[in-house]
């Protein structure tokens, strides 16, 4: 996928995820644990936010073949995971990963087990993508003069 597919493709991501987000914030009354679905609510804009921000940048980005690839995965997994993973907790009334927003709740530990998996491997795929866009964000060398 060349640089504008993926540009457009961030994009796209990026404002349906800010749409799911929205209609999350409809829902959040009627959840298991309110509290958490707010939480789900804002994850959901801000990694919209995040995705149309890579979007727009994208062409700045000096990523090749593999980092570029691994760069828009990992964007993509760990945005909609993490909008995922905080509805989940907010649907099961789970409490383990989220202590602050569990407000007393506890789910079966499935539930719990399910949702710690979403939160530690998305912290991972986000931190790898930062690493790899400020990498590529980096100064240029300086071309020798002659």
């Amino acid at each position: 996928m060349n640089a504008p597919d993926r540009s457009r493709s961030l994009l796209f991501a990026g404002f349906l995820l800010f749409l799911l987000a929205l209609l999350t914030g409809f829902a959040i009354p009627a959840l298991t644990n309110p509290r958490q679905g707010l939480s789900a609510h804002l994850t959901g804009v801000l990694n919209g936010f995040f995705l149309i921000l890579l979007g727009l940048c994208w062409d700045r980005l000096r990523l090749a073949g593999r980092a570029a690839s691994a760069v828009f995965g990992l964007a993509l997994y760990a945005t909609y995971v993490n909008w995922t993973t905080n509805l989940l907790a907010a649907i099961f009334g789970t409490g383990e990963l989220t202590p602050l927003t569990a407000d007393g709740h506890h789910g079966a530990p499935w539930q719990e087990m399910l949702v710690n998996l979403g939160g530690y491997s998305l912290a991972i795929a986000i931190l790898i993508c930062i690493v790899l866009i400020l990498w590529s964000l980096r100064k240029p060398a300086v071309a020798p003069s002659t």
